[in-house]
């Protein structure tokens, strides 16, 4: 009997019981800072609550440019995180990093966690699969370029706060009118480039490149110095000289000019939302952005941005960690926690279920601005113009793109000739990509 109920006891504490399974930690890098950081961190904390077997570790690496090669660099220390937050434009670059990096499909298909592409929104699968419909990376924070209003300056101005301008042409008569009611800063933006060359592209149904912007071959070419595009920055421009334009910067550093009241009308991410409620003291709306009502077709549909979630491979890494991967991207799949994610942030829910479900929530029904980032990305079916774009080395494209913009917008160079220069340089760095990768 004493040694029954030794046994028992010395169980009780594990000394008889297996081996305790140790708890597989996940390093997950990303780029969001501030609300964003915050809400993603609640993120890796809930699920690390929900359960024992994974820790998902998140550390923050700066800008997407900064991560992508601070990871880079720990791939080649034989060192890199298991996650790696990437934005859209890095797709094509990420793709070709032949044993870098673990395709989702086949890394959902290895551990047999449930995965099917067919549930994600077909806006957010098209730009992160393969042309054979395997997705490639985990869309995150899928987003896409919205329009935003102050509704109390629109008020000072005479203008009425829930008719947000349409067209470019109102867009321009609200400036004047803003502009003589004393607002200094009328108009700014996020991510110029992705707003004013590649939203507007597929918003317009135009080309940004050949080959149906990359995704038919890395001989593509860009085509971002056409008419309509001249056009279009010229206006830019012509608004920068008159003083209602203001350039902010390459990346979202128009959010703040918006959030903080300095600015009247805004174009920027789905995601800048969760930094405007947190800071605006002001009314404010969300709405489509506008189109150029004479070029046929438009508006098309809005191309989404934000980034997606690779898997980083090394030769250490053991089945176990791919494992954990695996099964949090299955929690992060869930409609509850993509409904908790999209009605936080504003970015796009990724799949059709967790649309569903916050529309029968209600939440659209109070806050209708919050639907229309899908409404926009689904405007119309997708075009070979308008479904995304697959640029190698596109990090580096849309440097260059943005410094002949800086350039435009400064007065340096006329539209034209800084469009032309664009695509004479970003042209050579796809033929570099290109001969790279043969």
């Amino acid at each position: 009997m004493r040694i029954k109920l030794l046994a028992a006891a010395l169980a009780g504490v594990g000394l008889f019981s297996g081996p305790a399974r140790a708890q597989v930690e996940i390093q997950w890098w990303h780029s969001m800072g501030g609300a964003l950081g915050e809400a993603l961190n609640e993120v890796a904390n809930a699920y690390n609550a929900s359960q024992k077997e994974v820790k998902v570790v998140t550390s923050f690496k700066g800008t997407y440019p900064e991560s992508m090669t601070a990871a880079i660099a720990a791939f080649r220390a034989g060192n890199p995180p298991h996650l790696l937050q990437v934005f859209e434009v890095g797709t094509a670059t990420m793709m070709a990093a032949k044993g870098a990096v673990k395709p989702v499909y086949q890394l959902m298909r290895e551990t047999k966690q449930p995965f099917d592409a067919k549930s994600y929104l077909p806006a957010v699968t098209g730009y992160y699969t393969d042309t054979k419909g395997n997705m490639l990376s985990f869309p995150f924070n899928s987003s896409t370029v919205m329009f935003y209003i102050n509704k109390d300056a629109f008020k000072k101005a005479g203008l009425d706060p829930e008719k947000a301008p349409r067209t470019w042409r109102e867009v321009q008569a609200a400036a004047d009118k803003l502009k003589a009611a004393g607002q200094q800063c009328v108009y700014t933006t996020s991510w110029p480039s992705w707003k004013h060359v590649e939203n507007f592209s597929a918003w317009h149904n135009l080309p940004i490149g050949t080959k149906e912007n990359g995704f038919g071959g890395m001989d593509s070419r860009f085509t971002i110095n056409s008419p309509q595009h001249v056009k279009h920055i010229e206006m830019l421009a012509e608004m920068a000289k008159k003083g209602q334009f203001t350039y902010a910067g390459r990346t979202n550093q128009g959010d703040a000019k918006f959030s903080s009241g300095e600015c009247a009308m805004f174009t920027g991410s789905t995601g800048a939302q969760a930094g405007i409620r947190r800071a605006a003291k002001f009314e404010w709306s969300i709405n489509f952005i506008p189109h150029h009502d004479d070029i046929k077709g438009a508006p098309q549909n809005s191309i989404i941005g934000g980034a997606s979630l690779w898997v980083m491979t090394s030769k250490e890494r053991k089945p176990a960690e791919y494992a954990a991967v695996a099964k949090f991207f299955s929690y992060l799949s869930q409609a509850d926690v993509q409904m908790a994610w999209h009605t936080k942030t504003g970015y796009v829910p990724i799949t059709q279920a967790a649309y569903d479900m916050t529309k029968k929530s209600g939440f659209y029904d109070k806050d209708p601005g919050a639907e229309l980032a899908v409404k926009q990305l689904t405007h119309k079916a997708p075009t070979a113009n308008s479904k995304g774009l697959r640029f190698g080395n596109f990090v580096q494209g849309r440097t260059v793109i943005e410094e002949e913009l800086e350039a435009v917008f400064s007065g340096k160079k006329t539209a034209k000739q800084g469009l032309d220069d664009a695509v004479r340089r970003a042209d050579e760095i796809l033929v570099q990509f290109e001969k790279a990768n043969k």
